[in-house]
């Protein structure tokens, strides 16, 4: 029998593993148990009915946090001329085109978000292979192609979260910190669910949201009452 530490011990009294909590007291315990020295990060693990390997069941989206994710997002375009001028400005932190690539290509991977304007994407289709596993690749649908760069670039660092559903149909996001309020944590979860079953594919059949938990950094995994975010 695994021995379990005081720290585990604590958790297993304060949470009911079996147990299906509603949002605002699923907040109130994390934010209870979040007692790292370090601000942790508050995270959502969606289990979708989905097959992702099927084009029809892919979920994938954006959505703007109403509180941001009081994370610091590092932003690299590509983008020439005006437009690269733009894009510096509204504080990206890598701009180029052809050196942007090289730097990419030698393992430059210091940033979060990728964007680009539509006539760099005959630059950027050369790192398919390096920024799509990494879920970095611009994405018109998900506003990461686009000639406002500036736009999206303030909306990157200002709290804008990408989703995509994995192999297995869990989707993965962090959605603030630990030192939130309440009702900025709750207003962020709410959010994002609401995003994701906006993005309810045609070939999802069946329960569409199955399980839904959040958890803190170090934190204890809380499982949600779906009823209570629907």
């Amino acid at each position: 029998m695994v021995k379990l530490t005081k720290k585990q011990k604590a958790v297993v009294d304060v949470v009911d593993r079996e147990k299906l909590y509603g949002l605002d007291e699923a907040v109130t315990i994390l934010k209870a148990n979040a007692k790292s020295k370090f601000d942790e990060t508050i995270e959502i693990a969606m289990n979708l009915g989905v097959d992702p390997r099927h084009a029809d069941q892919m979920v994938r989206g954006v959505i703007q946090l109403p509180n941001g994710t009081g994370k610091t997002v590092r932003v690299a375009v590509f983008a020439r001329g005006d437009k690269a001028d733009e894009a510096t400005a509204a504080g990206a932190d890598l701009v180029g085109a052809e050196d942007l690539m090289e730097k990419i290509q030698g393992g430059e991977m210091g940033f979060d978000r990728c964007i680009a304007t539509p006539d760099m994407m005959a630059i950027v289709g050369r790192l398919g292979k390096v920024l799509g596993p990494r879920g970095l690749m611009p994405n018109p649908k998900l506003g990461t192609v686009t000639p406002n760069v500036a736009d999206a670039v303030k909306a990157a660092k200002g709290g804008q979260v990408e989703f995509r559903a994995e192999k297995t149909g869990i989707i993965h996001a962090g959605l603030g910190k630990s030192s939130f309020t309440e009702e900025a944590l709750s207003e962020n979860i709410k959010a994002f669910v609401g995003a994701v079953m906006k993005a309810k594919p045609s070939g999802a059949k069946g329960t569409f949201l199955k399980k839904i938990a959040v958890s803190s950094t170090m934190g204890p995994g809380v499982k949600l009452d779906v009823s209570s975010l629907i």
